[in-house]
């Protein structure tokens, strides 16, 4: 008997996976996909399941551990946002051509626009890389469904399959009829064979070939064929179209009248694309219309440029989401109909984004910018890199790279005979994931500049998930903590001092400290450790003071401009500051900010005069 329930994307793919028996389960944060192992966590709790959950310090740990339960013969599973696979990458094409004797799910979602990413890749063309078959869900109800497909079909061809859900997907909610649990019951067991699993480059070869055969059947397996909505009818067109690009497209075939005109066909695999499905598409119609995200990997594989239209032909937009006001000037055009006039929906925009109040980045960023007014600062990937808007971050690559970048300034401008301060600023976690390797290679290579990490306790951009360096698991349960320090000074760092930021006038002192260190011998780290304020906040605590603005405000946006802290608001019609006090966390750094002293804190409790 199943229930039904309401779900977010994730929690659907986290309750198909425990559905489906998964015993091992591992990710490293990231948006879309972060709230994916939560609910695993939630889920094994809530039908007993034994399994090993875990938040790995990155995505190609996650990936390799995950991948190793299955080659034990257990289902396994590693999730992750889209610039995660690329991390992951390296052990992700070595695993398709060693294959699995579990299943094998990873899945990694896409994130069209993007809301929340370097990039809008498409994780479908990896997977074309990799010769891994990909599974492209429509819905959260889809994505339960397509979690136990995926390891059917990792264990019917002994390879790794792909779950690719995007962000409508990920955060969208559905009523789910969810079928009862099937708790894991294998018991692993490695067979040892050297020849496969430690394969020379010799026998590779050899496992390519297999790789290639397995895709060559994956391309006939029925159980993933595409689905025509309405066979009743044989027309000369066809949209063929995949994940959410499916979903608003059936809907809009109603509301235009077109399903007796044209064709429409579900992609649930697009890659490898049913071998049948491309004979029959270029059999049956004359015109074609590809709608997917974000890539033509569809379109590639059908191959004729005469028929075919889509994101290769300009047909349809290269690049950013499918919105369904989007599609449906596609079809409209498509259908010969009118094509609906206006502006189409704006893709981003909208008030900035801002550091929260009471964040003590932004006593960092304040602090750097007073110690190191001419610097140059490289920065990394979490809600930190919202300090560009204190004009604390020049540059933002991706994850680590603050620390390389820091490296690379240093050496560009001293071949130029230049000294020039650098300040590099990297989140706790992002440290742990990929900042520990080029913090090595600085030090080896005597690189001169600042790093300062940003230790606020948690991954607080994609959820508050725990660290390394928290002693806390998955499940709420105690692990062992990294010591950051020792870490720190084990990679070669001779000067590592820690700090609390929000002690803004001490804070500066120990960034020119270590700015004085990092000009004459070398790499200086400064760890500003404040727990996160929505954290501290949620936990409770002692009452913080109340913040005043006297009578010596003149005015001069210097704590709003140069700080930006949204509690702080400009009063156009007094001309002076005003305290909101719904946003305000009383933690009193701005005391520190006002040039000219206008600002006050007082004890808490105390009444204001």
């Amino acid at each position: 008997m199943s229930d039904r329930i309401l779900m977010q994307g994730n929690d659907a793919i986290a309750r198909g996976l425990v559905e489906a028996g998964c015993a091992v389960a591992a990710s490293y944060p990231g948006t879309p996909a972060s709230e994916i192992l939560s609910s695993i966590d939630r889920w094994r709790k809530k039908c007993g399941a034994t399994m090993h959950v875990e938040w790995a310090v990155n995505e190609k740990v996650a990936l390799e551990i995950a991948y190793t339960a299955a080659i034990a013969g257990l289902r396994a599973a590693v999730s992750m946002k889209q610039v995660g696979l690329n991390v992951a990458s390296d052990p992700l094409l070595s695993a398709a051509y060693l294959g699995v004797t579990g299943g094998f799910l990873v899945v990694s979602a896409d994130d069209p626009g993007p809301h929340s990413s370097q990039t809008e890749q498409d994780s479908r063309l990896l997977a074309m890389m990799a010769k891994v078959p990909v599974l492209d869900p429509a819905s959260p109800a889809q994505a339960l469904a397509l979690a136990g497909t995926g390891f059917d079909l990792s264990e019917a061809f002994g390879v790794p399959v792909m779950l690719r859900p995007t962000t409508r997907v990920c955060h969208a909610s559905q009523d789910i009829d969810a079928a009862p649990f099937r708790p894991p019951v294998r018991e692993a067991r490695f067979v040892k064979d050297p020849a496969r699993w430690a394969a020379t480059p010799a026998y590779r070869r050899l496992l390519h070939d297999r790789l290639a055969e397995k895709i060559a059947a994956i391309a006939a397996w029925p159980a993933t064929a595409p689905i025509r909505v309405n066979p009743e009818v044989s027309p000369a067109k066809a949209v063929v179209a995949s994940g959410v690009a499916f979903a608003h497209a059936m809907e809009l075939f109603g509301e235009l009248g077109i399903s007796s005109r044209i064709a429409l066909y579900q992609v649930i695999q697009p890659y490898p694309l049913h071998a049948a499905f491309i004979d029959h598409l270029l059999e049956t119609y004359e015109e074609i219309l590809v709608l997917e995200e974000s890539a033509p990997v569809i379109e590639m594989q059908v191959a004729d440029r005469r028929r075919v239209r889509g994101r290769m032909t300009g047909a349809v937009p290269g690049t950013g989401e499918l919105l369904p006001e989007i599609i449906e000037r596609l079809l409209s055009r498509f259908a010969g109909l009118p094509v609906p006039c206006g502006a189409l929906p704006a893709q981003g925009g909208g008030r900035r984004p801002t550091l929260c109040p009471g964040c003590a980045h932004r006593s960092s960023f304040y602090a750097i910018r007073v110690a190191a007014p001419a610097g140059i600062y490289p920065s990394d990937i979490g809600c930190y890199t919202l300090g560009i808007n204190l004009g604390a971050v020049d540059t933002v690559l991706c994850m680590g790279a603050a620390v390389s970048q820091a490296a690379g300034f240093d050496y560009a401008h001293r071949l130029s005979g230049k000294q020039v301060d650098i300040v590099a600023t990297i989140g706790d976690s992002t440290f742990y994931h990929a900042g520990i390797p080029p913090l090595i290679d600085a030090v080896v290579q005597g690189a001169r500049f600042v790093l300062v990490i940003l230790d606020n306790g948690t991954t607080a951009m994609t959820g508050n998930q725990p660290t390394p360096g928290t002693g806390i698991g998955a499940g709420g349960e105690p692990t062992a903590a990294v010591d950051m320090e020792g870490l720190v000074r084990a990679c070669g760092v001779r000067f590592c001092r820690t700090a609390n930021p929000d002690r803004l006038p001490e804070f500066v002192a120990l960034l020119k400290e270590a700015l004085d260190h990092a000009r004459g011998v070398g790499v200086a780290v400064v760890i500003a450790r404040q727990p996160c304020a929505m954290v501290a906040r949620a936990a409770g605590g002692k009452e913080p003071g109340t913040i005043v603005i006297t009578g010596e405000c003149t005015g001069c946006r210097h704590c709003i401009d140069r700080f930006e802290c949204p509690a702080l608001v400009f009063d156009e019609a007094a001309n002076r500051i005003r305290i909101d006090e719904m946003l305000c966390t009383g933690c009193g750094v701005c005391v520190h900010v006002c040039p000219e002293g206008a600002i006050r804190q007082e004890p808490a409790g105390e009444k204001r005069s």
